[in-house]
């Protein structure tokens, strides 16, 4: 077997076995690939069953000197990933990563945006036009429910569970969780639902899609990406913002008024708590405050 078919099988048990996403996939792939350049660049002709940890270190070393620390530890990750997966297919006896060290890098707090933030945001949609009803409707639903732009994408209308307060969200590894909603994304929902998508012509296996592009199709994460953009342009806003931002926000909001972190972690759809720990250290001040009114030594 040559690199291309150990790749092949790798990635086929990454989506079939794991249950990874596409993308996700794609990113363990890049890692393999880019170690497979180097031993090209380099013209050394090894499999990775037969791979020493020399040639990796040599490997590593020229990736610190191209990549950042976070790129680099990303890299390192994904091969170990790889190796670990040859060992368990019984290709390998050894993991020649396991004493080649991570990178240190310092955990990247996620903007967050206020509540007058978000509702100028909001506010400025262009209602007039057909896609400004979906464009409130995705907005209040990000930021409503905490949802990461796959899954909002790929909401269907047959995961409104609007009469139990719930909907019903695909996450990483195609793993189900039920998340509250409330009224008022509901409703923005609903407007679009019956006012705007009622009267689109919808293509295909796109029935059930919630939010539809022009053409009748699902939108894809890019015009996300873009319609949130080109909205914090409009309103002046000197922050760089994404779908996540909104996310972010949600976790944010929720901790400040009091919310438990299992709460929501599981909203979130964390695996670890201590994913959505990350969220305690966004506002030390909002934490002072809690220990000056709770505390019995205040």
């Amino acid at each position: 077997m040559n690199w291309n078919s150990y790749l092949k099988s790798y990635q086929s048990y990454l989506k079939i076995e794991r249950g990874l996403s596409d993308n996700t996939i794609e990113n363990y792939a890049f890692d393999v690939l880019k170690l497979q350049d180097y031993l090209a660049e380099h013209g050394i002709e090894v499999s990775p069953v037969k791979i020493t940890e020399e040639t990796l270190q040599q490997f590593i070393y020229q990736v610190s000197r191209e990549l950042n620390a976070r790129s680099q530890a990303r890299i390192i990750s994904g091969l170990k990933s790889f190796f670990s997966w040859l060992i368990f297919e019984d290709y390998r006896n050894d993991n020649p990563l396991e004493l080649i060290e991570t990178p240190k890098i310092g955990r990247k707090l996620p903007d967050t945006l206020s509540v007058e933030e978000i509702d100028k945001l909001i506010a400025a949609i262009d209602l007039s036009l057909p896609e400004g009803e979906r464009n409130r409707a995705m907005l209040e639903t990000l930021y409503g429910c905490g949802l990461r732009v796959s899954e909002l994408v790929a909401l269907r209308i047959s995961d409104l569970f609007f009469d139990e307060g719930f909907v019903k969200v695909t996450g990483k590894g195609n793993k189900q969780r039920f998340v509250p909603i409330g009224n008022t994304t509901q409703k923005f929902i609903e407007i679009y639902k019956n006012v705007i998508r009622s009267h689109l012509s919808i293509k295909k296996g796109h029935e059930d899609t919630l939010f539809l592009n022009r053409r009748g199709s699902q939108l894809t994460r890019a015009m996300v990406f873009t319609i949130i953009k080109d909205l914090a342009v409009k309103i002046n806003l000197n922050k760089t913002i994404s779908p996540h931002t909104f996310r972010h926000s949600f976790a944010t909001h929720l901790l400040e008024n009091g919310a438990d972190l299992r709460s929501i972690q599981l909203m979130l759809g964390h695996e670890s708590i201590t994913t959505t720990e990350i969220y305690v250290h966004l506002d030390r001040k909002h934490l002072t405050q809690i220990v000056n009114t709770f505390h019995p030594r205040k």
